[in-house]
């Protein structure tokens, strides 16, 4: 094997510093006869190997291969001008045999053969291959932040491998330089395509000039010994960077799906045999116009109207099969009874819609929300740091036809109503008038706003609105209920992933905690509380590090979350004050002291034991100070002594599911406190 790489690389050198020579050293006849077949080799291989690749990347070295073969290409123009100029005309055989091929017995054809070849090549071929070159590099650069961060989201939650994760990022960045390349040596083509013009340009001066300055001949023999030859000459240079060309423009244009060019090709022609079948009648009907050829015509009619009916027949025999297959598979699943464990099994999350959304599902009908559910989860799993399950989706009858539950576990958490040919206009600070449309709520958040016809859309945003697409509604509607009950998805088997992820780049650590220390399930229920209040468990380092430091100290789940948050302190401050400036409402130190002293620890954990009533003043207080804060246009949190942080945010979520309650120590050094109210008993 080393030994066939040692003569690969020899012979690539050997080639390349042949280009060399054969730009300064004379080559006689027979020798440029043989070095003109080979080009033409090269490019019928180049161009047949892109019809058969499945992906341009199996093909990554053609953006090096073209500057080689083209360098090869100008090289033998070079050695061919060199031989028509000083030979009399005789370049060598092939030359002279295209030349005549092209030219006949005129001239004047031959050159307009010539220069359509050249046009063809240049305007058409060249210049698109060269367009497309561009604008997939383009999108393909654009996309690769996107990429990168899928593959470290999976990677995080343990979906893939460190090995695995190394090598997509290496496809990634291979398929970017590859396009890149194209973007490059499409420039090459372009150029070559300008120098075969002027090489023809200067073989016919230059030959007119030497030869009725240097013989006795005629101006027209000159010219029809130099053109004759000059026409070889471009035709044999011109026909292989026609095919590189191709080839090029075949390679830029296709995306990466697996199968090769004529297989993709022939099952999408035919995958439509009413359109063959059409095609062939509407020619049977146009030769019946007086003066066309009508057996050419009707030949072609023939073989597309048999090859649609053949097709036809052949996708009705696949449906048949399938149906068939699909009726046995059915009638083998109804004799199968289903034991009582099958029948238990609920998703643990679902979404059901009614036949109005459909469109919105189905791809055939141009929907996408298949396709924004994985983003979603791609999203979740990059946000949250956790594996959220695949989304089950369902249609009900019984749902009204625009209509869309959540479930999870089995249980409804969420609902809405969709109006698929409208948009959803949401006012805003900025809206300066008020709009026909259907009134609603937005799902998410709440919020008032109107279901309008798409027509409208211009004219809400120019009023201040903000439009939303259905698919958008929901998309939004699915991300903020996995993010709200991300900790019910969290099994422990995710958990184990989780941990198991970590001891592939950790394992002293996770030896020394998981299980020595602490069960899988402790540990499920300290990352469950995290997620509970939105706390990403991404740095599962930090996590299990703390745990092994207060392992010692106590077992107890929510006390070790306190002390998770507090090494989180960074990773909080960030997501919950992000600008580094805490709008804060704080507790009375006799208040906060009251609540310390009055938390009692029991078996089920730890708990008040103060009077409702006492209870039900400090909540509306604290009610009272966030609205205040909120009508000043702050968004508050709540900022405790840790000791009594559980104890508050027990009585928060009765106020407010998104307010936010943090002890002290879970602040970042950088951020800056501004008090927005005192909670006094």
């Amino acid at each position: 094997m080393t030994s066939n790489i040692k003569v690969s690389n020899i012979t690539v050198a050997a080639a390349i510093l042949s280009i060399i020579f054969i730009i300064i050293f004379p080559m006689p006849t027979f020798v440029m006869d043989t070095l003109l077949i080979i080009n033409i080799s090269i490019s019928i291989i180049i161009l047949l190997f892109s019809l058969y690749i499945k992906e341009p990347l199996e093909f990554s070295v053609f953006p090096t291969l073209l500057l080689f073969v083209t360098l090869f290409r100008l090289a033998l123009n070079l050695s061919s001008t060199r031989l028509i100029l000083l030979n009399g005309g005789d370049a060598g055989n092939v030359i002279k045999t295209f030349g005549g091929v092209v030219i006949g017995q005129n001239i004047v054809v031959g050159i307009i053969v010539f220069a359509i070849i050249m046009i063809i090549q240049f305007i058409v071929i060249t210049k698109g291959a060269e367009r497309v070159a561009e604008v997939t590099a383009r999108f393909t650069l654009d996309e690769m932040p996107g990429k990168q961060m899928a593959v470290d989201a999976d990677l995080s939650t343990g979906v893939i491998d460190e090995a695995e994760a190394r090598v997509r990022r290496q496809e990634i960045s291979h398929e970017a330089d590859f396009h890149g390349a194209m973007d490059g040596a499409s420039k090459f083509v372009k150029g070559d395509a300008i120098a075969g013009i002027i090489i023809t340009l200067v073989n016919i001066v230059g030959g007119l000039i030497i030869g009725v300055v240097t013989s006795n001949r005629s101006i027209g023999e000159v010219a029809n010994i130099y053109i004759l030859a000059t026409i070889g000459d471009g035709i044999v240079s011109q026909v292989p960077a026609l095919m590189i060309s191709m080839a090029s423009g075949i390679i830029v244009t296709r995306s990466g799906r697996g199968i090769p060019f004529g297989e993709e090709t022939a099952s999408q022609i035919f995958a439509q045999p009413s359109a063959l079948i059409l095609s062939g009648v509407l020619l049977v009907v146009v030769s019946l116009i007086p003066g066309l050829p009508k057996l050419p015509m009707l030949l072609v009619a023939a073989v597309l109207i048999v090859g649609g009916a053949a097709s036809s027949s052949r996708r009705a025999k696949a449906v048949a099969v399938a149906e068939e297959a699909a009726a046995t598979e059915e009638a083998r699943d109804k004799k199968k009874a289903k034991s009582p464990l099958e029948l238990l099994d609920i998703a643990p999350i679902s979404f059901t819609f009614g036949y109005s959304l459909i469109p919105l599902i189905q791809a055939s009908q141009g929907g996408d929300l298949i396709d924004r559910f994985l983003m979603i989860r791609n999203q979740c799993a990059y946000d949250l740091g956790i594996i959220i399950p695949k989304v089950t989706l369902r249609d009900n009858v019984r749902l009204a036809p625009n209509e869309y539950i959540v479930e999870v576990k089995g249980v409804e958490v969420a609902s809405g109503k969709i109006m698929t040919d409208h948009l959803l206009a949401i006012a805003t600070d900025d809206t300066d008038d008020e709009m026909f449309g259907i009134p609603t709520v937005e799902p998410t958040f709440g919020l008032p706003a109107l279901w309008i016809p798409k027509s409208e859309r211009e004219h809400a945003e120019l009023l201040g609105y903000s439009t939303v697409d259905p698919p958008s509604v929901i998309a939004t509607h699915m991300t903020a209920v996995l993010r709200r009950h991300a900790h019910e998805l969290l099994s422990r088997q995710d958990v184990s992933k989780l941990i198991d992820n970590l001891k592939r780049s950790q394992p002293a650590l996770v030896e020394d905690v998981v299980p020595k220390l602490f069960s899988l399930g402790e540990v499920h229920r300290v990352l469950s509380n995290l997620l509970r209040e939105d706390v990403p468990i991404r740095d599962m380092t930090t996590i299990v590090e703390t745990l092994g430091d207060y392992g010692a100290v106590t077992r107890d789940t929510e006390l070790l979350t306190e002390y998770v948050r507090a090494a989180l302190k960074r990773t909080i401050s960030r997501r919950f004050i992000p600008d580094d400036e805490a709008y804060a409402i704080t507790l009375d130190p006799q208040l906060e002291q009251l609540l310390a002293e009055s938390t009692k620890q029991s078996p089920q954990g730890a708990y008040l034991s103060l009077e409702p009533g006492t209870i039900r003043t400090i909540f509306e207080r604290m009610k009272a100070c966030v609205e205040t804060a909120r009508e000043r246009g702050k968004t508050p949190v709540i900022l405790v002594t840790p000791l009594a942080r559980r104890q508050v945010r027990k009585i928060t979520e009765q106020l407010s599911a998104d307010l936010n309650v943090l002890s002290y120590s879970e602040l970042d050094p950088s951020v800056e406190v501004r008090s927005e109210g005192v909670v006094k008993l």
